[in-house]
């Protein structure tokens, strides 16, 4: 391990270091063997003209923003049962999404697996993640609202012998926790439509995640955190305007797979959607427009998600990134002060 155990805040800002180290080192080599490979990013035929130009941009980075992370934990974490679920729950979602960018690229589509086929991964991800994070981890069944209101989710719960092991099975909580997980995975994948947006708004929760995990005393959490915070920084590198890489399924439902993750094991599960309050508003977009065209025939937004509709009223690419950037970084900011209601 890196840096000394008894400075904790060492290893957290170190693990930021490593990360992007290693994001900004291996993304030249990735970025070329993608090119080799001809595995290039497929654009929507209904999206905005000007994205016509990105056909083709390798694609797929979330793979090396994920090594990053993990060489960074690797050395500055200790592997505990908390840290392991989170990376689980991280590599699995990020699976899923590696699984729909190959359909993608090789059917040569903007869509891979189908909707039910991504639904009934993150199902089996969500609850065999909140399944260990209760019953090995000690997460309790509870949420947590500002003002320190607390609901018991475990009030419906069944428990099973499994040989000499008995096993909590809290439904009401792992539906919970499928919502969170689904909800913020596709949240963050459907905001991933601008070079350096995704990436840009992750890093800024991702922090305020480090800080939380760090006040709640779950230094490895922390460094968990702080390490993809780290690899998003490398990725941004190359991800900026105009971007020569993107992230792809692989690298948007890990991010938000890992947010949820991070929430759940800090308790932070309702402030963390106020942390993550721009992606809950892209996701929102989308569904009014949707529900509005099938029941009115008329659209709510030029185009969904959110910021392809400020695109179309005539703002610049980077202005709609810089933007949403500062009001993902205010949503945070607001999470992370109602946090401490909770303590």
């Amino acid at each position: 391990m890196l840096g000394d155990p008894s400075y904790p805040t060492y290893r957290v800002f170190l693990a930021v270091a490593v990360a992007a180290a290693v994001t900004i080192v291996l993304m030249p080599f990735f970025i070329r063997l993608m090119k080799k490979e001809h595995v290039g990013q497929q654009v929507r035929a209904d999206g905005p003209g000007t994205h016509l130009v990105k056909q083709g941009t390798p694609t797929m980075g979330g793979i090396v923003i994920l090594i990053g992370a993990l060489v960074s934990c690797a050395f500055q974490a200790h592997w505990s049962a908390d840290l392991i679920l989170a990376v689980a729950a991280t590599l699995l979602t990020g699976s899923l999404g590696l699984l729909d960018d190959i359909e993608s690229v090789a059917h040569k589509r903007s869509l891979g697996l189908t909707p039910s086929q991504k639904m009934i991964g993150l199902i089996v991800i969500s609850v065999a993640f909140c399944l260990v994070a209760v019953n090995v981890c000690g997460t309790p069944a509870t949420i947590e609202f500002p003002g320190g209101l607390m609901v018991d989710l475990g009030v419906l719960t069944t428990q099973v012998d499994v040989g000499s092991v008995q096993i909590d099975l809290p439904w009401l909580y792992m539906f919970f926790v499928f919502l969170l997980m689904a909800g913020l995975s596709n949240a963050v994948n459907l905001t991933d439509g601008l070079d350096g947006l995704a990436g840009g708004c992750v890093l800024v929760v991702m922090l305020m995640m480090a800080m939380v995990a760090f006040s709640y005393d779950e230094v490895n959490l922390a460094v968990f955190a702080a390490s993809i915070a780290g690899a998003l920084i490398g990725f941004l590198w190359y991800n900026c305007y105009p971007a020569q890489i993107f992230m792809g399924d692989t690298g948007s439902l890990a991010l938000g797979a890992a947010f949820a993750a991070l929430a759940v094991l800090t308790k932070t599960e309702i402030t963390s959607l106020i942390m993550g309050g721009l992606f809950i508003v892209e996701a929102l977009s989308v569904i009014i427009q949707v529900v509005s065209f099938h029941f009115t025939g008329k659209r709510v937004f030029l185009m969904a998600p959110l910021h392809h509709h400020f695109e179309k009223k005539g703002w610049s690419e980077t202005k709609v990134v810089i933007r949403f950037w500062i009001v993902s970084a205010a949503f945070a900011s607001l999470g992370f002060a109602l946090y401490f209601q909770l303590k």
